[in-house]
């Protein structure tokens, strides 16, 4: 409409004699992001907070009252409570009688698996026993454990006379083959978790306020907004990472706990443009095609 946001954002720029890209750099903003308010696409600015953040400065560059922007805002974005009279109900569902026999199979499955192992278990037992026989009458204690063979009598072993961990395990196995399941799981390191693959961490540290958008390689973003001196702002992501500073003359860099100079990336205008690569070094950010 006439008196919307929109244009009465356009219709001030443009008594103040300014381009949309003038104001985008005056503001140290992309003029995609002014163009979204002239045309009400508040959708492209995500949550509200940064939406009114990007009207009280924009409202500031040309002269137009942010309250009352704000106020027309708030009108647009009211969500309608539902009239709950007017639901209609629900059409009864079929699917709830396949659920019986889904469960069905699913008990059986299990029933059958624990079965299985139950029996390979015993098998396991079966095996080891039969492997390293007990002579009878020997006790079972681990100071006093003894085997038994053909061709030799009975030899006690202590544990001093066991080398190594297979070793013990297999002579605990001889006298309790739960002992010896105890004994090898405690001997099994796990394995440490692998790092993230392609992870870049990196910090920010501000002694003014500078406007910062941090977007790693999938398209996550990691930090959106106006940075406000002085602070330090951490970031973690896939690299390479692209970053954007509005205000880059009050910025310091730091990738992988060292210092890395952005100046060379720095323009007239103090807006930084660069990328931060997996191997921690500071490249030039692509150039942007179409306008």
């Amino acid at each position: 409409m006439s008196d919307g946001i929109g244009a009465r954002l356009r219709g001030a720029r443009e008594r103040s004699r300014l381009t949309i890209m003038q104001a985008a750099e005056r503001l140290h903003l992309d003029a995609e992001v002014l163009e979204a308010l002239e045309t009400e696409n508040f959708a492209a600015l995500g949550a509200p907070v940064y939406v009114k953040g990007h009207l009280r400065h924009y409202a500031e560059l040309v002269g137009e009252s942010a309250e009352a922007l704000f106020d027309l805002y708030s009108q647009g974005t009211r969500v309608p409570q539902p009239d709950l009279t007017r639901i209609p109900k629900a059409a009864p569902d079929d699917t709830g009688r396949l659920i019986a026999p889904a469960v069905a199979v699913i008990v059986l499955f299990a029933v059958a698996g624990a079965v299985w192992w139950g029996l390979s278990l015993t098998h396991w037992y079966a095996s080891v026993a039969v492997a390293r026989p007990v002579v009878p009458g020997a006790s079972s204690g681990p100071e006093a454990a003894r085997l038994g063979t053909a061709s030799r009598g009975p030899t006690e072993l202590t544990p001093g006379t066991v080398s190594g961990t297979a070793s013990a395990a297999g002579l605990v196995a001889v006298a309790s083959p739960s002992a010896a399941k105890r004994l090898a799981t405690s001997a099994i390191v796990p394995w440490a978790s692998a790092a993230p693959q392609g992870q870049i961490q990196a910090a920010l540290t501000y002694s003014g306020d500078s406007w910062t958008e941090v977007y790693d390689a999938t398209g996550r973003r990691l930090l959106y907004g106006l940075s406000t001196g002085p602070a330090t702002r951490r970031i973690e992501g896939i690299a390479p990472l692209s970053v954007v500073l509005g205000d880059a003359s009050g910025v310091t860099l730091e990738v992988a706990g060292r210092p890395a100079s952005i100046a060379r990336f720095v323009r007239s205008d103090h807006i930084a443009r660069f990328m931060i690569a997996a191997d921690g070094r500071v490249l030039a950010a692509p150039r942007k095609t179409g306008g």
